[in-house]
């Protein structure tokens, strides 16, 4: 683990294979992709981080944008030399990566979304957000978390894993609340990445939920159609964490995509 800017950084993997960076969702840390990356160490140099505000990130201030955290992923970069990656990013981290990409297209050679979407809050969206800090304000982070956590597993997971939700649920719980309103914060101000999604022309996986309530998979299908050269797959029994949920498949999914793209 190297701490870069206050991010702590991991790197599993030869780093001659070619780079993969995983960006993880909101309220979670660089562990939820452990299924990913140890499935694929052996053929890719995988990196993963926590992003400011989440894991053991350094939270400072709280006033969070999703242009720094992009500016914090080329730091990243390129203190670890790599000039090309395919990026990889769930939820909160699909907007990072989104926004990456068409900052710094030349830095990637593929992406795969998951769980996620292209576009900015809606009205109704940005006051969800407000109510959110609100919650935490008023009843604390644990309620929030609470809450929030019973939308974004499946059925299937919370029934037959109930142990793992209850881990990533405490892990949740001991986020700093500051980490977590800027985050909210830095959702709540990012750009609509609609209109540039015909230009990325390189290979791309769209990766969704069947039972996704927060990025259900008809929205997910829309901005894939835009992509020229995207691979869409729907998760069956599968809510808004479905690279955890459904490791074996996703893997399968994945490993083919950068078979066939790479």
């Amino acid at each position: 683990m190297k701490m870069i800017n206050g991010l702590p950084v991991f790197e599993v993997g030869n780093t001659s294979n070619p780079a993969i960076f995983f960006v993880h969702g909101f309220l979670l840390d660089n562990t939820m992709w452990n299924y990913q990356i140890e499935f694929l160490k052996n053929k890719y140099y995988c990196v993963s981080y926590d992003f400011r505000g989440m894991g053991k990130s350094l939270v400072e201030d709280g006033q969070y944008t999703i242009e720094a955290f992009v500016d914090e992923i080329e730091l990243i970069l390129n203190e670890l030399k790599i000039e090309k990656t395919i990026i990889c990013g769930l939820s909160m981290g699909g907007y990072i990566s989104f926004r990456a990409i068409e900052k710094f297209y030349d830095r990637f050679n593929g992406a795969i979304f998951c769980d996620t979407r292209a576009t900015a809050d809606s009205n109704q969206g940005k006051l969800k957000r407000a109510a959110a800090i609100k919650q935490i304000n008023s009843e604390g982070l644990d309620s929030y978390v609470e809450s929030f956590f019973s939308n974004i597993f499946g059925k299937k997971f919370k029934s037959i894993n109930s142990v793992a939700y209850e881990q990533h649920l405490n892990a949740a719980k001991k986020i700093n609340p500051i980490g977590v309103k800027g985050c909210q914060l830095a959702m709540m101000g990012r750009n609509d990445s609609l209109d540039f999604l015909p230009q990325i022309n390189f290979p791309v996986l769209a990766i969704c939920g069947e039972e996704d309530s927060l990025t259900p998979p008809i929205e997910m299908k829309y901005f894939a159609d835009k992509i020229p050269n995207c691979n869409f797959h729907i998760i069956k029994e599968a809510g808004h964490m479905s690279p955890v949920e459904e490791p074996i498949i996703v893997n399968k999914i994945i490993e083919d995509f950068l078979k066939k793209s790479f």
